[in-house]
């Protein structure tokens, strides 16, 4: 699998999310996940279940074509210097997820998701916002998406704050009717 570079914004480090950490999160290895992410890791660190369902795939799948399952799939890393942790400590606070590499339609799909006691601080915005802008600088994005529960307005704001505009709804299969949000390039 090819390197791919973490992004930095102002509070946040988003470090590329690797087969061998998803790996240890599905086996629910705490301490090798904190050494692979070189960040703490949340005791709320989600499980197999929640993991399955936010990658839209199982670890056999991610296994097969890691490449294309965990493009641009980022965890959503908080600086020391925003922590206010006294030594350099890194501490994971959430993630942003592509649903894989964009096929020949050029629309990447994301999700994101951040720690209770960090929500309401930006961070996602900050976070996703970064994402967005870099799904859309790579070869053959022409867009990024989005969907939502309509009544979700903080994940709303977070997508219109991110550059994304409500362009309808659709089904979804578990939620009902969402909003689905889209940039273009």
């Amino acid at each position: 699998m090819k390197a791919v570079e973490a992004l930095h914004t102002p509070r946040l480090i988003l470090e590329p999310m690797t087969l061998a950490l998803v790996e240890a999160v599905f086996r629910g290895d705490r301490e090798e996940l904190e050494a692979i992410a070189g960040a703490k890791i949340p005791a709320a660190w989600p499980g197999r279940v929640l993991v399955e369902r936010a990658f839209s795939a199982s670890l056999e799948a991610i296994r097969r074509d890691p490449e294309t399952r965990l493009w641009g799939d980022r965890l959503m890393i908080a600086r020391s210097d925003v922590t206010g942790a006294t030594r350099h400590e890194r501490l994971v606070i959430g993630s942003i997820v592509f649903h894989g590499r964009p096929g020949e339609s050029g629309i990447a799909e994301v999700g994101y998701g951040v720690e209770e006691s960090w929500q309401g601080k930006g961070v996602a915005t900050e976070g996703t916002r970064a994402a967005v802008e870099w799904a859309l600088a790579q070869p053959g994005v022409q867009a990024v998406a989005a969907t939502t529960p309509p009544w979700h307005a903080a994940s709303i704001r977070v997508l219109e704050k991110s550059g994304l505009v409500r362009i309808g709804t659709e089904e979804h299969e578990a939620l009902g009717e969402v909003l689905r949000f889209e940039r273009r390039r």
